[in-house]
């Protein structure tokens, strides 16, 4: 229980306490008026105003010195020379964190006397208020002012200038673009105002505006000296495929990529990097000297001009190949020196030789140099002559009728280019390729890059070219074809190509053969399709042309008009036995029942069936005779080609007199 607690449960019969004596108790309180001094009404006023012009005159919403006549935890008491010392809270002074007393600093009187009586002073709006008479100097003046960048916000940037918060545009931060606008937080920068608001006290500022400035004054002192030949230092600003703009301190200039290097380059990038500062000099400008053309390569001399003069006609050179046109390649010796391999000086090979499939870029080589001009600066190179002419020996080495094995480099519609050797090569007409195959294409028998034996057919040396044939490897096969496939003989064969006009059948040993499209007609009335086997009839045979034309039609004509004749010769003799029979029963007429008369039916019915059955038996026999038929041509076949394979043999027309025999 407390004592104010206790005391309120006393009993009120209890004695209250005597009040205890003071020193006001015994001060005499009439001495003032003993003492009293008595002033008249004028000269009171004139002691008040005397009072009142050693004070400063204030007055409310304007700025005053005040001086710092003490600091507590909370407060700072300032005295402006007034009545009465003002308070403003020590929260206002957060910027001066150093501030002692005896230090003067600004504020702003908001009231002489509140209701308390009291002197109402504030140092952040007299902060406001200077900031934003400076900021509007700086509008009006264009003098520069400083601020920290606090914040990010949407489309740039806070700045505090002097307490008050402007905004920075992020199109105004510098003269190029910004991206990471989080760098600038933090930062201490200058600014120009560059507009502001007075009724709502907010202002822009511009950080680029001051560089701009300066890039002026940089501007104009470039241009005023630039000179032809003068030698400037610049940052690489930009970078395109045609060049590289350069910053020379205000004044931009363009680099172009044939200037920045005395060799071949596909982008400046290989070369120069941005931000890159490099030495340039100025090769020409417009008369307002606002297009400047910059070089980087004149400042070296030129490749040619220290060229080795061992380096002559004759002179082995290696370099890698830098440019490719339809007449050849420029090979690059060194930076700035090329020369050309002009598409001639390839091959010893009189096939033509196309120079955007031959040469690849930054390929290596090395070359001859045929001709060399330094004072045109120009070159020609052969990589044909670092090997002896191939033609020169080609009779011994190539005769004809000898046999080679070759590459095949190049197809076309008539015919294969092989190469058999280096600079050495010819044409394999279409025709030469096979003695059996006819190929709309040469691509249908080999393809570039295929190793292929050729015979030498013919060798023309004025003009470097050769015959070539591929056939003639092998024995002319058609003149036993001729004893295998007569006229009239027939074959199994196997559609494998077809088209309006017809269809090419594979025939045995590798024959093809030519069945015109109203020969193909199958039994039922369809066309053969390909890959499709049947029995074909040879209805030609051009040993001269080694054609050969078949006809499936024909055959199954054939087949018929056997069947017919006999089913001819059996319903003959069928009709005899009938008549026979008849004959046999009319002599036994007059004994003839009704059941004899149903017997005479049940027995013409008999031969009737007969007659049918021994018609199905000639079908069957006749298709026996066709299948005999192929195997006696396979047997032909077989004699043939052995008669091919042996020197002295009997001939064809032998085999078949024995066959016949």
């Amino acid at each position: 229980m407390s004592d104010n607690e206790n005391l309120l449960q006393e009993s009120p019969e209890s004695t209250p306490a005597a009040p205890k004596k003071t020193a006001h108790d015994a001060f005499d309180w009439t001495i003032s008026k003993k003492n009293h001094i008595a002033y008249s009404a004028e000269e009171t006023q004139k002691y008040l105003e005397d009072y009142e012009k050693t004070l400063t005159l204030i007055k409310d919403n304007e700025i005053v010195k005040g001086l710092v006549k003490s600091i507590s935890s909370g407060d700072v008491v300032l005295d402006i020379n007034y009545k009465s010392d003002g308070i403003v809270s020590l929260s206002e002074f957060r910027d001066t964190p150093d501030l002692k007393v005896g230090d003067y600093v600004d504020v702003y009187v908001e009231s002489q006397e509140d209701a308390k009586g009291q002197l109402v002073l504030s140092r952040k709006k007299a902060k406001l208020l200077i900031a934003w008479d400076t900021i509007v100097d700086s509008f009006n003046n264009g003098t520069i002012i400083k601020g920290t960048v606090i914040s990010k916000t949407k489309g740039g940037l806070i700045v505090d200038a002097y307490g008050l918060e402007t905004f920075l545009p992020g199109s105004q931060i510098d003269i190029k673009p910004i991206i990471d606008y989080d760098a600038y937080v933090g930062k201490t920068m200058e600014f120009k105002v560059v507009k502001i608001n007075e009724t709502i006290k907010n202002a822009v500022v511009s950080h680029k505006a001051l560089i701009e400035s300066d890039i002026a004054e940089q501007r104009e002192h470039i241009i005023a000296g630039l000179e032809k030949g003068q030698v400037l230092e610049g940052v690489v600003k930009n970078i395109t495929d045609f060049g590289a703009f350069m910053d020379l301190g205000g004044v931009d200039g363009l680099l172009y990529i044939t200037d920045i290097s005395w060799g071949r380059i596909n982008h400046p990038e290989e070369v120069l990097q941005m931000n890159d500062k490099i030495n340039v000099v100025v090769l020409d400008f417009d008369d307002n000297k606002k297009r400047i053309s910059l070089g980087l390569k004149q400042l070296t001399p030129h490749p040619w001009d220290v060229l080795a003069m061992d380096i002559s006609e004759g002179s082995i050179v290696k370099g890698k190949i830098v440019n490719v046109e339809d007449y050849g390649a420029f090979l690059e010796i060194s930076p700035g020196v090329e020369g050309l391999i002009h598409v001639s000086e390839v091959s010893w090979s009189n096939q033509p030789v196309v120079a955007r499939d031959f040469f690849k870029l930054d390929q290596e080589f090395e070359a001859k140099v045929v001709t060399i001009d330094r004072d045109e600066r120009k070159m020609s190179l052969s990589l044909k002559q670092l090997q002896e002419d191939p033609w020169t020996e080609i009779e011994n080495k190539y005769p004809v009728n000898s046999r080679h094995t070759g590459t095949v480099k190049n197809l076309t519609p008539y015919g294969v280019f092989v190469e058999i050797d280096n600079g050495i090569g010819g044409m394999v007409h279409i025709s030469d390729l096979s003695w059996t195959k006819r190929f709309s294409h040469p691509s249908e028998f080999t393809k570039v890059g295929d190793q292929i034996e050729v015979v030498i057919l013919e060798i023309d040396k004025a003009n470097r070219k050769l015959s070539l044939g591929h056939k003639q490897i092998e024995e002319n096969p058609w003149d036993a074809f001729e004893a295998v496939f007569p006229v009239g003989s027939y074959h199994e064969a196997t559609v494998i190509r077809r088209d309006d006009k017809g269809a090419t059948v594979q025939l045995p040993y590798g024959l093809e053969a030519f069945a015109p499209i109203k020969h193909l007609k199958k039994e039922d009335g369809s066309t053969a399709e390909v890959e499709e086997s049947l029995t074909v009839k040879v209805i030609e045979f051009n040993r001269d042309d080694k054609r050969i034309l078949v006809s499936h039609s024909r055959y199954l004509e054939d087949i018929k008009k056997e069947a017919d004749n006999l089913i001819k010769r059996d319903k003959e003799s069928a009709d005899n036995e009938t008549k026979s029979a008849i004959k046999t029963q009319q002599a036994k007429l007059e004994k003839t029942t009704l059941g004899d008369i149903d017997a005479f039916s049940q027995l013409k019915q008999q031969f009737d069936e007969a007659g049918e059955k021994k018609a199905e038996e000639a079908k069957e026999e006749l298709a026996l005779k066709a299948k005999k038929s192929t195997k006696a041509t396979k047997a032909k076949e077989v004699v043939a080609e052995e008669t091919a394979a042996t020197e002295g043999g009997d001939t064809p027309e032998d085999s078949e007199k024995g066959e016949d025999a």
